[in-house]
């Protein structure tokens, strides 16, 4: 298995993400979606913002993930750049 590629801090997730997740029967990929952000694969990004979080990793700041449903649904991970925590959300949390 690949090591992550930096740290999540402490996890946390918006309790509209939470209980949507439930709602539609999907809370058990949050582990997988996180296990994906920490290794790198950022999801269903454009390549600008793949492009910004690749710098991210060399210069500490912010990361973005965004994970996106065959029904339009998306879920973000955003870690922020002290690497203290990491933040599940959707994007109307924001």
């Amino acid at each position: 298995m690949t090591e992550p590629l930096f740290d999540l801090g402490q996890v946390v997730i918006t309790a509209n993400a939470q209980q949507t997740l439930q709602q539609r029967g999907q809370y058990h990929i949050v582990e997988t979606m996180l296990a994906r952000h920490a290794l790198g694969d950022w999801g269903d990004l454009d390549p600008e913002d793949i492009l910004a979080n690749n710098e991210a990793l060399r210069d500490g700041s912010r990361l973005l993930s965004a994970y996106c449903f065959d029904d339009n649904f998306k879920v973000w991970i955003i870690t922020e750049a002290d690497r203290s925590v990491t933040s599940i959300l959707l994007p109307e949390d924001y």
